[in-house]
């Protein structure tokens, strides 16, 4: 399996969450989920490496 990076990794990490929470500013609970699904489509594409996808699937259904 890939090793994924569970600690800390972001650069500017406190302005990365207040933008995604920004992003999230008006939303209804369907349009937010919706926006969280567009996003996790779009780094997944990014990522593009399928072990590494799947680990981190794996990964956040054990709440890790």
């Amino acid at each position: 399996m890939t090793d994924l990076i569970l600690t800390p990794n972001i650069d500017g990490a406190d302005d990365f969450y207040a933008e995604l929470l920004t992003a999230h500013d008006g939303l209804s609970k369907e349009d937010s989920d919706a926006l969280n699904a567009r996003l996790v489509l779009v780094l997944a594409n990014h990522i593009g490496d399928r072990k590494a996808i799947s680990q981190a699937i794996k990964t956040a259904k054990l709440g890790r």
